[in-house]
Order: structure tokens, then C-alpha cells, then sequence
């Protein structure tokens, strides 16, 4: 029996997932979308975006109006209907922010009734290295004929859709024609291709994620050591950085959080046996970001007899995503040391976050935590004071 779709995005309303299906759909493929949240998906087929993503509402609105809408359904047999079942299910951490790759197992447990011979298992998402490779023989020892890829995300939370259609698709197939069908889909969207190996392809991915963790944790450590100095570390970072084209590579400092970041480079340190000494140190620099705003502000002024106001509960600027966002990490800290905390952001769904003006309002000091572009042209009071870890008002960190 012939497919009906070219692929299937399993996962696919989330922020990794409904890119990739639009930007099929729109370069022509037939594709449907298998995910169990009910309300995401009934908002795809309405044309609605779930969540913030540049350039994503006018693509989907496009797609699903036009003749080639993307199916999405709550029902895991539309799996069976596609010939490349794109799966955006990735290794997590448990509390010990060790890989649980038995979760994957059970998850490709309860997808195998669903799957057909012939069909190509291509893997999105981040896995623990020779995730891929166990995931094949794992659907073998099932009795299916199916073949595995692995073909990594790559593009950063906001700028998918345009990303998708720049940056070149890694391809690695457990087979030559897993890699060749692979390849064959993502042609129709990639500027280029790079084939690897699947061990390969994804050291590529918990690299790219743990080099930019490291990067991030260079740039906060030097916030520290400066705020330490007393001096301000955006005055020392211009100076390295104008007309430099050897330090062009530091990033300003700021929260190093999200979904990826941290839980890649636990991956990457738990299959070095945990001799990645640089992934452990980074991940003390940046989770420590919250404490050192604090302790910071406890030794300028008496918290307990403060109001302090949290600006931003997403991960980063001008998402709507709050997976692991440092921002709670700093609520908590600030909730035993301070007389009240306050917290709002303008796209985070949040019951419990309050308006932007009564947080301004009632604030004696104010955290920036996301630097969305809606806090740039924030006034503040005569005494209220400002903590800008990222400089977005151009006055260094205000650590004051």
C-alpha cells in the first residue's frame, strides 16, 4: 500500500516539530503531524500558531488555507501513512541530570504497533550518543524492516523558519538507504547536505550545545570577577570586543538557560563518564547566575524590607517559552531573601505572573531576567534600582 504523506512529524506542534512541517508543506511535501496535546493541535488545524515564532503565523496560515495543508491528529495512525516518520522525541535528563534512554524505549514501545516496513525513523531531536544505532536494533528485534537516521535540529528557538531553509541538514543514516532517503527529504528544504556517520552526527549536536553553554559561562564568569572588582564588566567587554576580530566570539552575559543547553551538556558529560570537567564547571557558572544576582543585591541593600520586581520568565528575550528558564530558579532564591517578589512577563501563560505596571509600580528594585524588546523603553523611578545583566539599556549591569 503507497503512503499518503511523505512524512509524518511526531511531536510536531511543539517549537521543534511545527517548523520543520510547514516548511515541508510549503516546499510541496504531503505531510501530517502526530501529537497528544489536543489543543495545540486543533490550533494548527485552524491555522493558529501555539507558541511565538518569527515569520511562523503568516507561513501557517498560508499552508493550512492553501491546497497543501498540513494534517495534524491526535491518533498515532497516521503514523502508518507517511514513509518518513520524523520523531522529535529526545533523550531527557532524570534529576540527576543523567540520560534516561529507557524513556525513548518506552516511547518507540508504544509507536512500534503503528509502524510499517519500508518506512524511514528519523530522529530530530538530541539523543545520547549511540541513541541512534540502539533505536535500530531496538525496531528490529521488534521484526520490523524499517530504517533509522539520525538528522539533528540545529536552529535556535525563534528563528527555525528561517533557519530551516539556510543552514545546511546533517544526514546520518544506520544504512545507505536510510541516508538516501533522508537526504531526499531534506533536500527539498536544505541548502546543502552533510552526510556523517550517526555517532558522528550526533556528537555534532551535544557539541554545538555544550560549546555555546561554555561560551556563555566564559562571559558570565567574567561578569563575576568584574562585578567583584567593582568595575563594570560591559565597559571591559566593549573594549575587547570593538575592532577586535579575535574576541568577536565572547557573548555579553546573561541567563544561559532553556530546554537544550544545560541538559546537552550533561549528555555529553555523562558519555565521557563524567570527565567533561568544562561542562561541569559551566553548568556552576551559569545555574549560579540566580545566587550571584542575589547575593549581590544582599549586599547593597536589606532584601528583607524589599520589593522586588522580576522582568521576564522565558528563557530568552522575546519567547514565550519558559522550559528551564532561570528566572524561577531566581524567584526562589528572591522568596526567601526578599520581603516580596513580583513577576511578570508580556507572552509567558502564567497565572501567577502579574502586569507590567503593577510590578513597576510597587517594585523598590527591578530585575531584568529576559531582555524583551518591550522592557528597552521602560522609565524607572528616582530610587528604584535596576539590575540589567544584560546591558539592554546600555549602562552595564546596574548592579547598584
Amino acid at each position: 500500500m503507497p503512503f499518503a504523506y511523505d512524512a509524518c512529524i511526531v511531536g510536531g506542534c511543539g517549537h521543534v516539530g511545527l517548523p520543520l512541517a510547514l516548511t515541508f508543506a510549503n516546499h510541496g511535501l504531503k505531510v501530517s503531524i502526530y501529537d497528544i496535546n489536543e489543543a495545540s493541535v486543533e490550533k494548527v488545524r485552524n491555522g493558529e500558531m501555539p507558541f511565538r515564532e518569527t515569520g511562523a503565523q503568516e507561513l501557517i496560515r498560508s499552508v493550512q488555507s492553501g491546497k497543501n495543508p498540513v494534517q495534524p491528529s491526535t491518533s498515532p495512525e497516521v503514523v502508518s501513512q507517511a514513509r518518513c516518520v520524523v520523531v522529535v522525541i529526545g533523550t531527557p535528563v532524570d534529576e540527576h541530570l543523567n540520560p534516561t534512554f529507557h524513556a525513548m524505549r518506552r516511547f518507540f514501545s508504544r509507536l512500534v504497533p503503528h509502524l510499517r516496513d519500508g518506512q524511514c525513523i528519523i530522529l530530530r531531536s538530541t539523543v545520547y550518543p549511540g541513541s541512534t544505532e540502539k533505536m535500530r536494533d531496538f525496531l528490529a528485534s521488534k521484526g520490523l524492516n524499517v530504517h533509522v537516521a539520525y538528522c539533528p535540529e540545529r536552529v535556535a528557538e525563534g528563528k527555525a523558519i528561517e533557519e530551516l531553509k539556510t543552514l545546511p541538514q546533517i544526514v546520518a543514516g544506520c544504512d545507505e538507504t536510510a541516508t538516501r532517503i533522508a537526504e531526499e527529504l531534506y533536500r527539498t528544504i536544505a541548502r546543502s547536505i552533510i552526510r556523517l556517520k550517526p555517532v558522528e552526527a550526533e556528537l555534532t549536536k551535544v557539541f554545538a550545545n555544550a560549546w555555546r553553554y561554555i561560551q556563555f559561562a566564559t562571559a558570565n564568569q567574567f561578569l563575576m570577577i568584574a562585578t567583584d572588582h567593582d568595575v563594570d564588566f560591559y565597559r571591559i567587554h566593549d573594549a575587547l570586543t570593538r575592532d577586535y576580530p579575535r574576541m568577536a566570539g565572547l557573548p555579553t552575559g546573561g541567563f544561559a538557560a532553556g530546554p537544550c543547553l544545560l541538559k546537552d551538556t550533561m549528555q555529553l558529560a555523562a558519555a565521557t563518564d563524567n570527565t567533561f570537567a568544562l561542562g561541569h564547571a559551566a553548568m556552576l557558572i551559569n545555574e549560579g547566575m540566580p545566587n550571584f544576582i542575589v547575593r549581590q543585591l544582599k549586599e547593597r541593600h536589606d532584601l528583607s524590607r524589599m520589593t522586588i520586581g522580576v522582568l521576564g520568565m522565558a528563557f530568552k528575550a522575546d519567547s514565550d517559552d519558559p522550559r528551564e528558564s532561570l528566572s524561577y530558579k531566581l524567584r526562589k532564591i528572591l522568596e526567601y531573601e526578599a520581603a516580596q517578589v513580583l513577576c511578570t512577563d508580556p507572552y509567558v501563560r502564567d497565572e501567577a505572573l502579574l502586569p507590567l505596571e503593577e510590578v513597576m509600580e510597587q517594585a523598590d528594585a527591578v530585575i531584568i531576567a529576559a531582555p524583551h524588546k518591550q522592557y528597552r523603553d521602560l522609565r524607572f523611578g528616582g530610587g528604584q534600582h535596576v539590575v540589567d545583566i544584560w546591558n539592554i539599556y546600555g549602562k552595564g549591569t546596574m548592579l547598584a
